[in-house]
């Protein structure tokens, strides 16, 4: 496997030397044409994934990792859409990020660089194939992709398309490189390649993750969890809270912006009852609760785990609490620094909110399922970063660059 994973790390290399410089018009080109050979070979794509569907099925994937794991024709259109929205962005490569002159005659400007070799690893989702291989190719990057097994099939063909577009732009095909196999040693051998990847982007469950921060030998973007909390204050409006909950939680509830906890400030609870908790149930959510809302019809007594759980599912964690303050302390015990959002018509405490939790994102009025680069105008993202070094919330192209400094003089010395 090592020996392998040296070619196709050489092979990146080397086209990510030439990317370096390969100007914006010919990115462009690539991710166009890839986003016509996607739609143009739909119905093999289609057909691929139909096999995927049986192979993720045969494995036992829950109905949460098999909707991650569909594409129909909307999905496929909506990956469309992605590589053009990606594809019409500004070229991150080149920006002046920022300049200045300094007394001794030195002009300096701070520019954007590519990273170098991306390497992303991900589980489920075929459409992640084509997020991520837009949006590094845009910042310049070389990518080297490992899809999870189940959506080997899918993913394959969609790659295929992506090395189409490069072709007719005159890219270097192993821009972008697919692991051929499903073998998990390949996953070992991209975390050690510290030879050939700049850095490693994961993009799965808690179990995916954790295994790359512990082995990795090469620099990680962490996505860990979405334990994402709505927190409905005394002063949110019921019509806007009913919406946004009811959305963040069902929308798509197999996403890392699904919502997994819902906060409920006991003033709004005494005026407005228990409706957000029934208009969960209604919709077949399964609500774990303790104290006062057990005495809601339908709801199931919380264990202790559930509060920091990343359901994947339709099954919510509800807990009532005294005002903002109380919130805040739960979602820092048990949260993930995904992403939070307040429910309040009260800038104070919305200011509050936002100023003492540390989340990647935080969210007033909105819904958790919004975390998500597409919607940020990203065109995309290789995932939500919930740490804190070089990359944080949606990692789209521009936080696929680095930087460097170019100095001009006259002939400046030194004294």
């Amino acid at each position: 496997m090592m020996d392998e994973m040296r070619e196709i790390g050489r092979k990146a290399k080397a086209a990510a030397a030439e990317l370096a410089y390969a100007g914006a018009e010919r990115k462009y080109a690539a991710l166009i044409c890839a986003a016509d050979a996607v739609w143009q070979r739909r119905q093999e794509i289609l057909d691929a994934n139909g096999l995927d569907m049986a192979y993720g099925t045969a494995k036992g994937l829950n109905a949460a990792m098999l909707d991650r794991l569909l594409l129909n024709e909307d999905r496929i259109r909506s990956i469309v859409d992605g590589l053009r929205a990606v594809a019409e962005q500004t070229d991150p490569v080149g920006r002046v990020l920022a300049e200045w002159d300094r007394p001794n005659g030195l002009h300096i400007q701070r520019v954007a660089t590519p990273l170098g070799v991306v390497g992303v690893i991900y589980e489920s989702r075929p459409n992640v194939t084509a997020d991520a291989g837009a949006l590094c190719l845009k910042a310049g990057n070389a990518v080297i992709l490992r899809g999870g097994s189940e959506s080997f099939h899918s993913s394959t063909v969609i790659h295929a398309c992506m090395v189409q577009g490069l072709r007719q732009a005159g890219l270097p095909e192993a821009a972008i490189q697919l692991i051929p196999t499903r073998d998990r040693a390949m996953v070992t051998a991209m975390l050690q390649a510290v030879e050939f990847i700049d850095v490693i982007v994961p993009r799965g469950g808690k179990g995916l993750v954790g295994l790359v921060q512990r082995e990795a030998r090469v620099p990680v973007f962490a996505h860990l969890e979405g334990i994402c909390h709505i927190y409905v204050d005394k002063a949110a409006d019921l019509e806007k809270a009913r919406a946004v909950v009811l959305n963040s939680k069902t929308r798509r509830t197999g996403i890392c912006g699904s919502a997994e906890c819902l906060l409920i400030d006991w003033k709004f609870y005494t005026e407005h009852g228990a409706v957000l908790i029934e208009d969960l149930l209604r919709a077949g959510v399964e609500v774990r609760t303790e104290g006062e809302l057990l005495k809601v019809a339908g709801t199931t007594p919380a264990t202790p785990d559930d509060f920091g759980r990343e359901f994947l599912d339709m099954i919510i964690a509800a807990k009532l609490v005294d005002g903002v303050d109380a919130a805040i302390a739960h979602i820092k015990r048990y949260g993930s620094n995904h992403t939070e959002s307040i429910l309040t018509e009260d800038d104070t405490t919305a200011a509050r909110f936002f100023e003492r939790l540390d989340s990647a994102i935080l969210m007033r009025n909105a819904s958790t399922q919004f975390a998500d680069g597409g919607e940020f105008g990203m065109g995309g993202e290789i995932g939500i970063a919930t740490g804190k070094m070089h990359a944080r919330g949606p990692v789209g192209a521009e936080q696929l660059t680095s930087f460097k400094y170019l100095v001009t003089g006259n002939g400046t010395i030194r004294s």
